[in-house]
């Protein structure tokens, strides 16, 4: 019988992105385990960086084109579609793998529950939020939500097991028609060989700010241009460093520009490497999450970015993620208002050196939030989960 674990993602190594980190640990953590792993993926935008052969003997991975924005990005259900309808083609044109993993959106679940029906394989869905929450958060019509929510459902209420990141996910999960025993919650995380304390320091001048990841209209990033203003009126040379992209991008430089001219710089998508040595030498990482939007159950890796490195975090929203930040002491969360955002970056200035602060997070990261114990935790409960040994 074949041996072959198959993953489904449009998003995978070597792009930068939660997802493609996600995909590309629980790609090597069911090679490590002794079984074939193939990956159906898209092609690289030129953007993404440049990275060393990923096949190996036990992994192959498998490429498409496919429709993306100005900005490099597969984003949009006419863009998901131009992933995964070919994928439809791609799976069942292959040998029936022992399980099929589905990364989302709920558009390519539907493809991987067909294709593991007709195959006769059983399948898992890796639920690192919930779709259907955040298109009725964008502010979605009524009728698509709720055709989207059904969809969602029916591809998670047929999986064998769904990996999901956070508590409040799995909450979700079960009023989606997830029976408990099926959800298997296992956390997020970073690559803490990558995100670290010890090396390199980006040559950056002044006191600076760090902020790595998607800048989308939920995580409401503007907040911290606003409070960079109010910052910079005792300390001029305060900057911020955004690193990533995303569809509030532009609105961002706007404001910028607009409120604290000089005072912030957009680097696009970097390596990971490159994220690392500038979030070391950073007074803070930052981290929101605009309330209100249906996603205070989330709890960033922009979090954990910032702790493996020993930097500790302004975190502007509630729910989950201030609930973490504040009581695990990874640093300030001062919720979503300008005034108190401003205030705790400030106080991050004026923190003393880093010492016993920065072991002490980095620490934290590598016990509660290895990516690489989260993918093997996650490759084991799935082939559990399917009968498989």
């Amino acid at each position: 019988m074949s041996r072959t674990v198959r993953l489904v993602t449009r998003l995978f190594a070597p792009e930068v992105g939660a997802a493609a980190f996600r995909q590309r640990a629980l790609a090597q953590s069911f090679a490590d385990l002794g079984y074939d792993v193939e990956v159906v993926t898209t092609t690289p935008p030129e953007s993404a960086p440049a990275m060393g052969r990923l096949d190996d003997g036990h992994l192959r991975v498998s490429r498409w084109p496919v429709l993306r924005d100005a900005n490099g990005n597969v984003r949009g259900y006419l863009h998901y579609l131009t992933f995964d309808v070919p994928a439809l083609a791609r799976l069942l044109a292959r040998r029936p793998p022992i399980l099929l993993v589905a990364e989302p959106p709920p558009t390519t679940g539907v493809v991987v529950r067909v294709v593991a029906a007709l195959q006769r394989r059983p399948y898992a869905y890796y639920a690192a939020d919930v779709w259907s929450d955040g298109a009725a958060s964008a502010g979605a019509p009524g009728v698509v939500v709720a055709v989207l929510r059904r969809v969602e459902s029916w591809v998670l209420r047929g999986a064998s097991l769904v990996v999901s990141v956070s508590e409040g996910v799995s909450e979700r999960l079960e009023q989606l028609g997830v029976p408990p025993e099926r959800i298997f919650l296992v956390g997020n995380g970073v690559d803490t060989e990558v995100f670290r304390p010890e090396g390199p320091r980006a040559a950056v001048e002044g006191p600076y700010f760090a902020y790595a990841g998607t800048m989308s209209e939920w995580q409401g990033a503007e907040v911290f241009v606003e409070a960079l203003a109010r910052v910079r009126v005792d300390r001029p040379t305060a900057r911020i460093i955004f690193m990533g992209q995303g569809s509030e991008q532009p609105a961002l430089r706007e404001l910028a520009e607009r409120r604290v001219p000089g005072g912030v710089e957009f680097r696009g998508v970097v390596p990971p490497a490159e994220v690392a040595a500038v979030m070391r030498g950073a007074a803070a990482g930052l981290v929101s999450i605009k309330p209100g939007l249906g996603y205070d159950f989330a709890k960033p890796t922009k979090i954990y970015a910032a702790t493996g490195c020993g930097t500790p975090v302004v975190f502007a929203g509630t729910g989950a993620g201030l609930d973490l930040v504040a009581g695990h002491e990874l640093g300030w969360a001062p919720g979503y208002d300008v005034e108190a955002v401003a205030e705790a970056m400030c106080r991050a200035l004026d923190r003393p050196a880093p010492g016993e602060t920065s072991v002490r997070l980095s620490a934290w990261t590598e016990e509660h939030a290895s990516l690489r114990a989260a993918a093997r935790a996650a490759a084991v409960a799935t082939l559990e989960a399917a009968g498989i040994t």
